[in-house]
């Protein structure tokens, strides 16, 4: 597994390679399986993540009672013509509420790269081959560039939220996202890596604060803030906008960040939004349920 996205732009110029392939060839070597099969897995994960939001229950709501339903009250909206971000946008919210309430409403997804997380990646990509009509192909190439993304941030920091709070979780998931929608606007690894860092930076210092320790509030709607955030990043990055901080130092940021955070802000469900006093009433119900 690559640690450095600085090493991948590197590589990129050097072999005249895609990103996506030599994250391809890396994941080949690590687990010693052949370029068809490798594709072929990646391309099945995809494929669950259409399954996941084709799959949504619009009335289901999770067993706290707390969320669900809220995917559908944005498509109301949108095919009202209400929304001030428009309809592309109100697409990728959407789905971004679809698959993180079915994974609250413990339905199948993919953690990409956490459970709580798993609707930034999906609402980002599956919305551009919606709009754009990108291929299976290429959308399975796209896949790979954000686990490359998300391998070199596991190496260099935290992809949970117990470890660095939840710009951990929603900001590596975000940054994932940027990095694959770049990819697919056709941009190269410089262009994918400062996506990355654009997307992780704006959600530096997030805390992981889950209101009586359930994956649902507030995770839920960050995953709709993390998708949108992706897709500004890569439309800043198309637009010639460049970080001023490299991506690997960014990386680094983020984890110095995690660790100077306190404990009740790492997914212990005490702090934060958990600490209100209506966090605090929620979860005292939940545990007399």
């Amino acid at each position: 597994m690559y640690k450095s996205l600085e090493k991948l732009c590197e590589m990129e110029k050097e072999t005249g390679k895609p990103f996506w392939k030599i994250v391809q060839e890396d994941d080949c070597r690590e687990r010693g399986v052949a370029e068809e099969e490798s594709f072929a897995q990646m391309h099945a994960m995809y494929t669950a993540m259409r399954e996941a939001d084709a799959d949504y229950d619009e009335e289901r709501r999770s067993a706290s009672g707390l969320v669900g339903t809220e995917a559908k009250k944005m498509r109301l909206a949108r095919e009202s013509k209400n929304l001030l971000c428009g309809d592309f946008i109100g697409k990728v919210m959407e789905k971004a509420l679809r698959t993180s309430e079915s994974n609250a409403c413990m339905k199948r997804i993919v953690a990409a790269p956490t459970a709580g997380s798993c609707g930034v990646v999906p609402a980002v990509l599956i919305s551009l081959q919606e709009e754009k009509g990108f291929t299976e192909e290429q959308m399975t190439e796209a896949l790979y560039v954000t686990a490359g993304i998300g391998g070199v941030i596991a190496s260099r920091a935290f992809l949970a939220g117990a470890a660095g709070g939840c710009q951990a979780e929603i900001g590596s998931a975000s940054a994932m996202a940027a990095g694959g929608a770049v990819y697919l606007l056709g941009g190269d690894a410089r262009q994918i890596a400062n996506a990355a860092a654009l997307a992780l930076k704006n959600l530096l210092g997030l805390a992981c604060d889950p209101v009586a320790g359930l994956v649902e509030v507030p995770c839920v709607k960050r995953n709709v803030m993390g998708a949108v955030n992706a897709m500004t990043s890569a439309d800043l990055t198309m637009a010639g906008i460049m970080s001023r901080i490299p991506p690997d130092e960014v990386i680094d940021a983020m984890r110095s960040i995690g660790r100077c955070m306190h404990e009740d802000l790492r997914e212990t469900g005490k702090g934060g939004l958990a600490g209100t006093p209506t966090g605090v009433k929620i979860r005292e119900q939940m545990a007399g349920m």
